[in-house]
């Protein structure tokens, strides 16, 4: 008997992301979203400067010596 080789297709499995930015894409216009991929842009980036800035809060008030006050 000789070893015949096996092809096999893997084909990747679409990703919850990907199926949203495709119904996105169906359901919305281009302008509205980039507008709406710019929003969420946003939203991350204050989020990521209310981290430092709370962060730098702490290292302030551990270098002064005071404990924090803030909730």
């Amino acid at each position: 008997m000789s070893a015949a080789s096996t092809h096999v297709r893997v084909t990747a499995i679409p990703s919850v992301t990907d199926a949203l930015k495709a119904v996105e894409a169906l359901l919305l216009g281009a302008g509205q979203r980039t507008a709406r991929r710019n929003a969420w842009t946003s939203v991350l980036e204050d989020r990521r400067h209310a981290r430092d800035r709370v962060e730098a809060q702490h290292v302030m008030e551990a270098a002064s010596g005071h404990a924090s006050r803030a909730t």
